[in-house]
Protein backbone atom coordinates (compact mmCIF):
# COMPACT_ATOMS: atom_id res chain seq x y z
CA UNK A 1 0.00 0.00 0.00
CA UNK A 2 0.90 3.02 -0.54
CA UNK A 3 2.86 5.14 2.30
CA UNK A 4 1.22 8.55 2.29
CA UNK A 5 3.75 9.79 4.35
CA UNK A 6 6.52 9.55 1.54
CA UNK A 7 4.08 11.08 -1.23
CA UNK A 8 4.56 14.40 -2.78
CA UNK A 9 2.35 17.16 -2.54
CA UNK A 10 0.52 16.85 -5.90
CA UNK A 11 -0.54 13.56 -5.20
CA UNK A 12 -1.45 14.36 -0.88
CA UNK A 13 -5.22 15.33 -2.16
CA UNK A 14 -5.85 12.43 -3.85
CA UNK A 15 -4.87 9.99 -0.94
CA UNK A 16 -6.58 12.45 1.50
CA UNK A 17 -10.07 12.10 -0.77
CA UNK A 18 -9.06 7.85 -0.73
CA UNK A 19 -8.88 7.92 3.43
CA UNK A 20 -11.67 10.01 3.56
CA UNK A 21 -14.67 8.43 0.83
CA UNK A 22 -13.10 5.49 -0.42
CA UNK A 23 -11.82 4.83 -4.32
CA UNK A 24 -15.01 6.48 -5.96
CA UNK A 25 -15.98 9.07 -7.95
CA UNK A 26 -15.56 11.92 -4.84
CA UNK A 27 -11.67 10.74 -4.98
CA UNK A 28 -11.41 11.82 -8.23
CA UNK A 29 -11.93 15.55 -7.36
CA UNK A 30 -14.25 16.25 -9.81
CA UNK A 31 -17.09 18.72 -8.67
CA UNK A 32 -19.72 16.61 -10.47
CA UNK A 33 -19.78 13.76 -12.83
CA UNK A 34 -21.29 16.06 -15.63
CA UNK A 35 -18.18 18.55 -15.83
CA UNK A 36 -15.53 15.92 -15.92
CA UNK A 37 -17.33 14.15 -19.07
CA UNK A 38 -18.18 17.30 -20.74
CA UNK A 39 -13.95 17.66 -20.11
CA UNK A 40 -13.49 14.04 -21.94
CA UNK A 41 -15.67 15.34 -24.42
CA UNK A 42 -13.42 18.43 -25.15
CA UNK A 43 -10.49 16.32 -25.14
CA UNK A 44 -11.49 13.96 -27.62
CA UNK A 45 -12.77 17.04 -30.20
CA UNK A 46 -9.29 18.30 -30.09
CA UNK A 47 -8.03 15.53 -30.73
CA UNK A 48 -9.96 14.71 -33.50
CA UNK A 49 -11.34 11.32 -32.27
CA UNK A 50 -14.81 11.44 -31.83
CA UNK A 51 -15.79 9.27 -34.67
CA UNK A 52 -12.53 8.09 -36.41
CA UNK A 53 -11.45 6.67 -33.14
CA UNK A 54 -7.83 6.07 -32.37
CA UNK A 55 -5.19 3.24 -31.79
CA UNK A 56 -3.64 2.91 -28.62
CA UNK A 57 -4.40 5.52 -25.39
CA UNK A 58 -2.54 6.17 -22.89
CA UNK A 59 -4.45 7.86 -19.60
CA UNK A 60 -2.05 9.84 -17.12
CA UNK A 61 -3.75 10.08 -13.67
CA UNK A 62 -6.61 7.89 -14.77
CA UNK A 63 -8.16 7.50 -10.70
CA UNK A 64 -10.58 4.87 -11.05
CA UNK A 65 -11.24 4.72 -15.06
CA UNK A 66 -13.36 6.62 -15.90
CA UNK A 67 -12.44 7.89 -19.67
CA UNK A 68 -12.01 4.54 -20.21
CA UNK A 69 -15.62 3.87 -19.23
CA UNK A 70 -16.91 7.02 -21.39
CA UNK A 71 -14.94 5.40 -24.43
CA UNK A 72 -16.37 2.43 -24.10
CA UNK A 73 -19.98 3.76 -23.50
CA UNK A 74 -19.88 5.77 -26.46
CA UNK A 75 -18.73 3.45 -28.69
CA UNK A 76 -15.67 5.71 -29.44
CA UNK A 77 -13.08 3.03 -31.12
CA UNK A 78 -9.86 2.21 -30.05
CA UNK A 79 -7.50 -0.52 -29.52
CA UNK A 80 -5.59 -0.13 -26.60
CA UNK A 81 -6.06 1.52 -23.37
CA UNK A 82 -3.49 1.66 -20.84
CA UNK A 83 -4.53 3.86 -17.68
CA UNK A 84 -1.60 4.44 -15.34
CA UNK A 85 -2.10 6.60 -11.74
CA UNK A 86 -0.08 6.36 -8.56
CA UNK A 87 -2.72 5.89 -6.19
CA UNK A 88 -3.09 2.10 -5.55
CA UNK A 89 -6.49 2.48 -4.57
CA UNK A 90 -7.80 4.44 -7.07
CA UNK A 91 -6.17 1.54 -9.46
CA UNK A 92 -7.79 -1.40 -8.20
CA UNK A 93 -10.96 0.11 -8.58
CA UNK A 94 -10.61 0.63 -12.41
CA UNK A 95 -9.41 -2.48 -12.82
CA UNK A 96 -13.08 -3.81 -12.00
CA UNK A 97 -13.39 -2.61 -15.43
CA UNK A 98 -13.99 -5.61 -17.71
CA UNK A 99 -13.36 -4.69 -21.42
CA UNK A 100 -9.61 -6.83 -22.52
CA UNK A 101 -8.77 -3.74 -24.45
CA UNK A 102 -8.35 -1.97 -21.36
CA UNK A 103 -5.67 -2.44 -18.21
CA UNK A 104 -4.17 -0.21 -15.29
CA UNK A 105 -0.72 0.50 -13.79
CA UNK A 106 0.10 1.83 -10.82
CA UNK A 107 3.19 3.93 -11.62
CA UNK A 108 3.70 7.72 -10.75
CA UNK A 109 4.67 9.36 -14.64
CA UNK A 110 6.58 12.06 -12.74
CA UNK A 111 8.85 10.40 -11.01
CA UNK A 112 8.92 7.22 -13.27
CA UNK A 113 9.08 8.71 -16.67
CA UNK A 114 9.82 5.56 -18.42
CA UNK A 115 6.15 4.22 -17.97
CA UNK A 116 5.68 6.78 -20.91
CA UNK A 117 8.00 5.46 -23.19
CA UNK A 118 6.93 1.75 -22.45
CA UNK A 119 3.26 2.43 -23.20
CA UNK A 120 4.33 2.93 -26.87
CA UNK A 121 0.81 4.98 -26.88
CA UNK A 122 -0.54 6.62 -30.26
CA UNK A 123 -2.49 9.13 -27.85
CA UNK A 124 -1.63 10.79 -24.86
CA UNK A 125 -4.38 11.67 -22.52
CA UNK A 126 -4.28 14.16 -19.28
CA UNK A 127 -7.59 15.25 -17.65
CA UNK A 128 -7.57 16.84 -14.42
CA UNK A 129 -4.10 15.55 -13.43
CA UNK A 130 -1.73 18.69 -13.82
CA UNK A 131 -4.25 20.65 -11.36
CA UNK A 132 -2.89 19.73 -8.27
CA UNK A 133 1.35 20.23 -9.72
CA UNK A 134 3.20 23.02 -9.77
CA UNK A 135 3.33 24.50 -13.13
CA UNK A 136 6.58 23.77 -13.75
CA UNK A 137 6.14 19.89 -13.15
CA UNK A 138 2.92 19.76 -14.95
CA UNK A 139 4.91 21.40 -18.17
CA UNK A 140 7.64 18.43 -17.58
CA UNK A 141 5.37 15.91 -17.65
CA UNK A 142 3.44 16.82 -20.54
CA UNK A 143 6.85 17.66 -22.60
CA UNK A 144 7.78 14.29 -21.43
CA UNK A 145 4.26 13.07 -22.15
CA UNK A 146 4.14 14.59 -25.91
CA UNK A 147 7.75 13.00 -26.87
CA UNK A 148 6.72 10.27 -26.04
CA UNK A 149 3.31 9.84 -27.92
CA UNK A 150 3.55 8.58 -31.24
CA UNK A 151 0.78 10.67 -32.52
CA UNK A 152 -0.26 13.62 -29.82
CA UNK A 153 -1.03 14.72 -26.64
CA UNK A 154 -4.56 16.14 -25.37
CA UNK A 155 -4.73 17.87 -21.83
CA UNK A 156 -6.85 20.07 -19.71
CA UNK A 157 -6.09 22.64 -17.22
CA UNK A 158 -7.54 25.49 -14.95
CA UNK A 159 -6.93 28.68 -16.70
CA UNK A 160 -5.92 32.11 -15.49
CA UNK A 161 -8.11 34.02 -17.87
CA UNK A 162 -11.47 32.89 -17.08
CA UNK A 163 -15.06 35.07 -16.93
CA UNK A 164 -14.82 37.05 -13.82
CA UNK A 165 -17.54 35.00 -12.21
CA UNK A 166 -14.55 32.35 -11.30
CA UNK A 167 -12.79 35.03 -9.52
CA UNK A 168 -12.17 34.46 -5.78
CA UNK A 169 -13.26 30.38 -6.60
CA UNK A 170 -11.28 29.02 -4.09
CA UNK A 171 -10.21 26.20 -5.70
CA UNK A 172 -7.87 24.51 -3.90
CA UNK A 173 -5.61 22.34 -4.24
CA UNK A 174 -6.23 23.11 -7.61
CA UNK A 175 -4.06 25.74 -8.96
CA UNK A 176 -4.46 27.86 -12.06
CA UNK A 177 -1.62 28.32 -15.01
CA UNK A 178 -0.57 30.57 -17.54
CA UNK A 179 -2.57 29.69 -20.48
CA UNK A 180 -1.23 32.07 -22.94
CA UNK A 181 2.63 30.86 -21.94
CA UNK A 182 1.13 27.45 -22.65
CA UNK A 183 -0.06 28.46 -25.93
CA UNK A 184 3.03 29.27 -27.00
CA UNK A 185 4.97 26.64 -25.31
CA UNK A 186 2.88 24.28 -26.96
CA UNK A 187 3.60 26.16 -30.14
CA UNK A 188 6.86 26.07 -30.09
CA UNK A 189 6.55 22.01 -30.17
CA UNK A 190 4.63 21.83 -32.94
CA UNK A 191 2.19 24.11 -35.09
CA UNK A 192 -0.28 21.05 -35.10
CA UNK A 193 -2.22 22.66 -31.71
CA UNK A 194 -5.70 23.18 -31.01
CA UNK A 195 -6.90 25.13 -27.89
CA UNK A 196 -9.98 25.89 -26.39
CA UNK A 197 -11.44 27.38 -23.10
CA UNK A 198 -14.93 28.48 -24.76
CA UNK A 199 -16.86 25.91 -22.42
CA UNK A 200 -17.48 26.53 -19.00
CA UNK A 201 -16.66 30.13 -19.54
CA UNK A 202 -13.00 30.00 -19.40
CA UNK A 203 -12.74 27.98 -16.44
CA UNK A 204 -10.35 25.95 -17.96
CA UNK A 205 -8.60 25.03 -20.75
CA UNK A 206 -7.78 22.07 -23.51
CA UNK A 207 -4.73 22.12 -25.64
CA UNK A 208 -4.23 19.05 -28.30
CA UNK A 209 -0.81 19.12 -30.24
CA UNK A 210 0.06 16.33 -32.61
CA UNK A 211 3.37 15.52 -34.10
CA UNK A 212 4.41 16.75 -37.44
CA UNK A 213 3.73 13.07 -39.93
CA UNK A 214 6.98 11.88 -40.89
Amino acid sequence: MIDPGSQPDYLQPYLDAVECSGAGFDATLWSSRQGQVRRFEVLLELADITESGCGSILDLGCGVGDLARHLCQESIPFTSYLGIDAVEDMVAAARSIEDPRCRFLVADPVRQPDCLDEAEADWVFISGTLNAMAEETARELVDRAFRAARIGIAFNFLSNRPHPEWNNRDLSPARRFATVDWLDWALSRTPLVRFTQAYYRGHDATISMRRIPE
